[in-house]
């Protein structure tokens, strides 16, 4: 599933292709994804110019004019979903759902599995819309430090690990950037996190800051579906440590990297470092 830094990298690859152009129309190929296509999106957007791309959490947000007359493009791109930009004469293949249509080139949504979103959103305030206004802390953002997690986690008698994943806690931090997190702070993922002190909570914000920010680095991680909007390749998951790597040795100890399952993910880890 595409997460914080896939999507970035997205953001930064379209930002500076798009912004500023007019929106020509809209090509709808199905009703819904995991959630109804708004029936009138090409009439809502037609002739509005994409004056910025947001992020929140794994959603981009395309400001189609909204401190004006327009509003807001929500996208997730789901499990398996990724953009491209193509030329206008391009024919869409089998899994292309939704097109917007700008005048030298076309963002194209492609999405297997369906379970992707585009939706709109009327006006300037798109952080009320439901699907954002419950999301957690952005971890690259200033409010994001090891006094907030310490104190966010002092009754959460779970697995850090799983938690680190709950986008109500903090948001796009995904399953192989949960694992390599936790290894670089030297944190176990079965220890509970109302069990871990406040320097190993800021020293885990480090490594989650560091993690995220190498992987935006390196175009994010291409495990099956995504690509960049330009169709190439991220490449983090070919530097993880411990991430897909069971059985193998450890890069700082040579010890036995493990898997488990928690909450039905796959977990990576090294039990000789991480405790």
């Amino acid at each position: 599933m595409p997460e914080l830094p896939e999507v970035e990298v997205s953001r930064q690859g379209l930002l500076p292709l798009l912004r500023g152009q007019r929106i020509l129309g809209a090509v709808v190929r199905t009703p819904r994804l995991r959630h109804e296509i708004p029936p009138d999106l090409a009439s809502r957007l037609t002739g509005l110019r994409l004056d910025g791309i947001l992020r929140r959490g794994k959603y981009l947000l395309l400001d189609c004019e909204s401190s004006a007359r327009g509003g807001w493009i929500i996208l997730h791109l789901g499990m398996s979903g990724s953009l491209r930009l193509v030329p206008p004469e391009t024919p869409p293949r089998k899994h292309d759902h939704v097109d917007l249509v700008f005048g030298q080139s076309v963002l194209r949504l492609r999405d297997p599995r369906r379970f992707g979103a585009v939706l709109w959103h009327a006006g300037g305030d798109v952080e009320s819309h439901p699907l954002l206004a419950a999301l957690g802390v952005e971890p690259l953002s200033e409010g994001f430090s090891g006094d907030w997690l310490y104190a966010a986690t002092r009754r959460r008698r779970v697995a850090i690990k799983p938690l680190l994943m709950d986008s109500h806690l903090l948001v796009g931090v995904g399953n192989i950037y949960a694992a390599e997190s936790l290894f670089r702070a030297g944190i176990s993922p079965l220890r509970t996190a109302d069990r871990i002190s406040l320097a190993r909570y800021r020293r885990l914000v480090t490594a989650i800051r560091a993690t995220l920010e190498a992987a935006i680095a390196a175009g994010g991680s291409s495990v099956r579906d995504y690509v960049h909007s330009d169709g190439g390749a991220g490449c983090f998951q070919l530097s993880c440590a411990v991430y897909d790597r069971a059985g193998q040795p450890c890069p700082a100890c040579a010890g036995e990297v493990r898997t488990i399952r928690q909450s039905g993910r796959s977990t990576f880890y090294c039990p000789r470092c991480q405790r």
